[in-house]
C-alpha cells in the first residue's frame, strides 16, 4: 500500500487466515483525506498502481488516487422516506426530470457547481415545473468527463468534480425536504480499461474474461464484468444498495441492460461465444440481475430499480419468483423510437404511418413502463426535440407541446431530459450549460408553462396515473368520422374517479366539429389545451367545456362535438378540475 501517509513507498499487507481474500496491514499516521493507492505485483511480476475499488472519495480528475474518507451526514428527510413508498407506488404519479450535473448550470466562468449549489437551484426548478423525481446521470468517479459518467472507475465514489460525498449527500437530502425523489443512473454492464481501476486488477482478468469475445464490449471500448464469478456479482450487488442505503437513493436505474442479456450484443459473428446450449442468452447475466433485484427489494421494498431495456425481453418486470426479471419499471424504448420517428414526419405524410403513432397501445401493459425522452435522443446529430419538429417554426413549437401532451396522457411514468423542459433549440453537449436565456423568448416560456401544467394534471387527476401499468384505465375513444392523424382515447381511475378524454391532432388543420363517443352524457371541462394563448399557441378550443347528449357512439352510451386544434393536445374531464398554473417564473432561471 502507498500513499501520502507514507511518501508514497510501499507498505506490504498481509493475507489475512481463513482464506478470504482480505488483506490487511496496520499503519501509522493516515489521516482522513490522504490519498492512497494499492502496489499489486501482478501474476505477469510487473508491478502497478491501483485504486481501492471499494474507496469512498476518489481525487479530483485527471488525478485517480484514492482517499482515506468517512461517511458523515446529518439527515432532514425523515417524513420523505416514512412516506417514500406510497410517493412512488405503481399507483403514483412519477415524472422525472434527467439531469446532467456537469453541463445542466455552472458558474459564470464555466466552473462547475457543488453539489450543495445545484440542489438549491434543482429543488426550486423541478418544485416549479412539477417533476415528482430527479434522475442523475451517474455520478460515480470517472475519469474522462465526456463518458458523461458511464465509464465508470469509482464504483463506491461520487465525482469529486462537484464536491465531496457529504456535499452529494445534502443535494440528496435537499431534495427530499422539497419532496422529490431521486434517482441514480447505475452501470453495471461495463467497465473501463484504465490501468488504475479494476481491469487486470491483480495482473489477470479477475473482474472480467480473458477471452474478449465474452469480456470486451466492441461498441464501448470497454471491458464486461464476469457476472459468472460469485466475489464480481456480490460487488455489484452491494455497491446498488450501498447508494440506496448510505445516499438514500429512491432508485437505481441499470444502464444497457439488454447488453447483459445478451452475448451477441452489437457484436458481427465470429466476435461472440454462444452460451452452453448454442443460444445468446448470457445466462450468468440473468442469474446476476434476478439476485440484484431480489436484493434490493428484500432491503428496500419502497424503492424501484430501474430497467434501460431496448428488446422484447419477456418479463424484464415481472417477478423473480414468477419468471422475470425482477424489475419494477422498464424504460419503454419502443415507444420512444416509434412516436419519435412519427413527430420527424412532415405532417403531410403522417396519415399512411399511423402505426406508428398507435402501435404502443397494443403492448403498452405488458410491462411496467417508464416513457423516455432522454439524454440519448438530443445528442450525436439527431439535434433537439424542437429542432426536429417539421414545419415553420410556429409549428414546430406546437408539435412539441403536442409531443409532451401525448406522452403525458399516455399510459407509463414519464422521463423527460433537462432543456426539454422549456424547448431548448441546440442539441446537448456536455461542455455547455443549457440555453436558459430561451426562458425569456414568450415561446420557450410557453413549453415550460405546458410542462408545468402536464405535471400538475398527471399529480391531480387520479385517472392519469392510477393504472399507468394497468389495462383497466385506458381505453380508446370513439370518432364519427376516420381521421388517422386524430388520436382519441379514454383515461380512468378508480370507481368514483374522473374520467379523462384526450385526443391529440397531428396535422395543423383545425378539427371542427368532431364526434367523439363518451362514456355518460353531461359536462365535459376543457382541462389543458396546448393551443392555448398561454402556452403560445392559436387559442382556438371549446371555450372551456363541451356537452356530450346521449347519442350513442362506437359502443359507447353518450357523444359530444367538439374543435380540435391544429397541432395540439386537448384533454377533457368529465368535472371541473383546478389547475391553477404553476409560476414557471421561479424556475432556475431565476436562481442563477
Amino acid at each position: 500500500m502507498v500513499g501520502a501517509f507514507n511518501g508514497w513507498q510501499s507498505q506490504p499487507l498481509q493475507r489475512r487466515e481463513g482464506g478470504s481474500g482480505r488483506w490487511s496491514a496496520s499503519l501509522p499516521g493516515p489521516r482522513r483525506g490522504d490519498l492512497y493507492k494499492y502496489r499489486i505485483q501482478g501474476a505477469d511480476g510487473q508491478w502497478v498502481d491501483k485504486a481501492d475499488p471499494y474507496a469512498l472519495r476518489c481525487e479530483h480528475p485527471p488525478g485517480t488516487a484514492s482517499r482515506i474518507w468517512t461517511l458523515e451526514h446529518d439527515w432532514g428527510d425523515r417524513d420523505w422516506m416514512t412516506s417514500r413508498g406510497e410517493r412512488q407506488s405503481h399507483r403514483a404519479p412519477i415524472s422525472i426530470y434527467e439531469v446532467h450535473l456537469g453541463s445542466w448550470q455552472r458558474h459564470e466562468d464555466g466552473s462547475f457547481l457543488n453539489y450543495r449549489e445545484i440542489a438549491v437551484r434543482l429543488a426550486a426548478h423541478c418544485e416549479a415545473l412539477g417533476f415528482t423525481h430527479v434522475e442523475l446521470m451517474p455520478v460515480t468517479e470517472h475519469p474522462f468527463y465526456g463518458s458523461w459518467g458511464y465509464q465508470t472507475t469509482g464504483y463506491y465514489a461520487p465525482t469529486a468534480r462537484y464536491g465531496t460525498p457529504e456535499d452529494l449527500m445534502a443535494l440528496v437530502d435537499s431534495l427530499h425536504q422539497h419532496g422529490i425523489g431521486v434517482v441514480l443512473d447505475w452501470v453495471a454492464s461495463h467497465f473501463p480499461a484504465d490501468a488504475h481501476a479494476l481491469a487486470r486488477f491483480d495482473g489477470t482478468e479477475l473482474y472480467e474474461h480473458a477471452d474478449p469475445r465474452l469480456g470486451f464490449h466492441p461498441q464501448w471500448n470497454s471491458l464486461i464484468f464476469n457476472y459468472g464469478r460469485y466475489e464480481v456479482r456480490d460487488f455489484l450487488i452491494s455497491n446498488a444498495v450501498f447508494w440506496l442505503d448510505r445516499y438514500h437513493f429512491d432508485a437505481i436505474r441499470v444502464d444497457a441492460v439488454a447488453s447483459m442479456l445478451y452475448l451477441d450484443f452489437a457484436r458481427e459473428p465470429g466476435q461472440w461465444l454462444p452460451n452452453a446450449e448454442g443460444g445468446n442468452r448470457n445466462h450468468d447475466a440473468v442469474h446476476f440481475l434476478e439476485d440484484l433485484n431480489r436484493a434490493v427489494y428484500a432491503e428496500f421494498p419502497d424503492v424501484h430499480v430501474m430497467a434501460e431495456e431496448s428488446t422484447a425481453w419477456p418479463g424484464v418486470t415481472r417477478p423473480v419468483h414468477d419468471g422475470g426479471l425482477g424489475f419494477g419499471m422498464k424504460w419503454n424504448m419502443g415507444w420512444m423510437n416509434d412516436t419519435l420517428r412519427y413527430m420527424a414526419r412532415p405532417t403531410i405524410y403522417r396519415k399512411f404511418h399511423g402505426d406508428d403513432i398507435r402501435f404502443s397501445a397494443v403492448y403498452a401493459f405488458d410491462e411496467n413502463f417508464i416513457l423516455p425522452l432522454s439524454h440519448d435522443e438530443v445528442v450525436y446529430g439527431k439535434g433537439s426535440l424542437l429542432e426536429r419538429q417539421p414545419g415553420d417554426e410556429w409549428q414546430g413549437f406546437a408539435g412539441l407541446r403536442t409531443l409532451y401532451g401525448l406522452m403525458w396522457m399516455h399510459p407509463g411514468k414519464k422521463l423527460l431530459f433537462m432543456g426539454g423542459e422549456f424547448g431548448q433549440w441546440r442539441e446537448w453537449h456536455h461542455e455547455r450549460t443549457l440555453d436558459w436565456h430561451l426562458w425569456a423568448e414568450p415561446a420557450h416560456a410557453g413549453i415550460a408553462r405546458w410542462i408545468a401544467d402536464l405535471n400538475a394534471a398527471y399529480r391531480r387527476v387520479p385517472a392519469l396515473h392510477r393504472h399507468d401499468f394497468g389495462s383497466g384505465g385506458f381505453a380508446g375513444a370513439p370518432r364519427a368520422a376516420d381521421e388517422p392523424t386524430v388520436l382519441a382515447f379514454l383515461r380512468r381511475g378508480d370507481e368514483g374517479e374522473a374520467t379523462v378524454l384526450a385526443l391529440c391532432n397531428m396535422t395543423p388543420e383545425t378539427r371542427h366539429g368532431l364526434r367523439v363517443g363518451l362514456p355518460h352524457a353531461g359536462t365535459w371541462h376543457e382541462i389543458l389545451n396546448s393551443d392555448a394563448a398561454s402556452y403560445g399557441g392559436s387559442g382556438s378550443g371549446n371555450f372551456g367545456q363541451v356537452e356530450a347528449v346521449a347519442q350513442g357512439l362506437g359502443g359507447l352510451p353518450a357523444s359530444a362535438e367538439l374543435t380540435l386544434p391544429p397541432l395540439a393536445t386537448l384533454v377533457l374531464c368529465d368535472r371541473p378540475v383546478d389547475l391553477s398554473m404553476i409560476p414557471v417564473s421561479c424556475g432556475a432561471r431565476d436562481v442563477l
